[in-house]
């Protein structure tokens, strides 16, 4: 029966469309439909724009519960993730994109108050993710092994040695080396380190801190304010050295939310940076740039990370003989408003 003006009526009008009715408006079959929501051969090209464009009309998106009961694989790469961590954003944004480009979906999953690591990972496990990428994990190796063992697993940010994980990380080492070299270059001497305690990637900034130091012949000016990769970790460390009453001549923390917490405790208290004082971050998060903060930071490439860690993960899902791999990415020091040379009479 067709209605007033000749048009078929939209039987799938007042309920959910179904594949059937997308087949219906395409005139196509119910599983000429399904190769095309599968990206599978078998259709032409004009078929598949057909069945699209009659699934846009009608409104139907796959069910994907559906989708995954009906098959042996999910397709879905499992993402633990800190909320409180501007980078872990910053990775998150460039996971999504390779991953539909190699056909997974991405799942998320975050830690915080009263939900650790182990719920994290396993409400991924439970909704039947294939492969699981951790930022910035605080396991110890030996449980990022075991976790290895169970499902394909990648870390991002941190070494895991012995782990049976793919690690993909930022040469922190060359990174600290960049600022020192440069700081030095200003001027600098009397340079302090707010480190990030047992944060992801601290040992290794703490240690190249240490060793650049001492290469400049700077061994016995190096300082270590213990801290962590968060605002208040930078907040504490401000008031410790404004309490100190003379300050560095410049400060290397251990990350950008870090700096950030820092220059908000600097600020409140007269100290102008950078004339008095110069600041450099770690990360380049997507804030840094912005004013108030004009931050001078170590880039990890967040997209090069985010890219080779799915990568990794999905070479692996597709060929289980693969191994595990190590891949190591170059920073990038980027010089913004928070650095200038030393005050006057202070210059090395």
């Amino acid at each position: 029966m067709r209605d007033a003006e000749g048009a078929e009526p939209d039987k799938s009008k007042g309920r959910r469309p179904t594949m059937e009715d997308v087949a219906a408006r395409a005139g196509v079959s119910r599983a000429l439909v399904s190769l095309v929501f599968r990206g599978k051969p078998g259709a032409s090209a004009a078929t598949r724009e057909r069945v699209l464009r009659a699934a846009d009309e009608l409104g139907y998106r796959p069910d994907n519960a559906a989708r995954l009961l009906a098959s042996d694989r999910s397709r879905t790469l499992g993402v633990m993730l800190t909320v409180h961590q501007p980078f872990h954003g910053d990775l998150v944004e460039g996971i999504y994109p390779e991953a539909e480009r190699l056909g997974y979906d991405v799942l998320l999953s975050a830690t915080g108050p009263g939900r650790d690591e182990r719920k994290a990972v396993e409400a991924l496990l439970g909704h039947r993710c294939e492969a699981l990428i951790l930022l910035g994990p605080s396991a110890p190796a030996e449980h990022l092994d075991e976790l290895g063992r169970r499902t394909v697993t990648v870390v991002i940010g941190r070494r895991a040695p012995g782990a049976h994980v793919d690690t993909v990380r930022t040469a922190d080492s060359k990174g600290v080396r960049q600022v020192v070299d440069y700081l030095v270059e200003l001027g600098h001497r009397d340079i302090v380190h707010i480190d990030g305690g047992r944060a992801p990637g601290a040992v290794e900034r703490r240690r190249a801190y240490r060793a650049a130091m001492r290469r400049h012949g700077l061994g016995d000016a190096l300082r270590i304010i213990p801290g962590d990769h968060t605002d208040a970790a930078g907040i504490a460390a401000g008031e410790t050295l404004l309490a100190e009453g003379r300050m560095p001549t410049a400060v290397l923390a251990g990350n950008d939310r870090c700096a950030m917490g820092l220059m908000h405790a600097l600020r409140s208290s007269d100290v102008e940076i950078p004339r008095d004082l110069s600041v450099v971050g770690y990360d380049d998060v997507h804030l840094a740039h912005l004013w108030p903060f004009d931050l001078t930071t170590v880039r990890q490439d967040a997209d090069g990370l985010a890219q080779h860690a799915v990568r990794c993960a999905v070479d692996r899902l597709e060929d289980r003989a693969v191994p595990p791999r190590e891949i190591l990415l170059e920073p990038k020091l980027v010089v913004r408003g928070t650095t200038g040379p030393p005050p006057d009479g202070r210059r090395g």
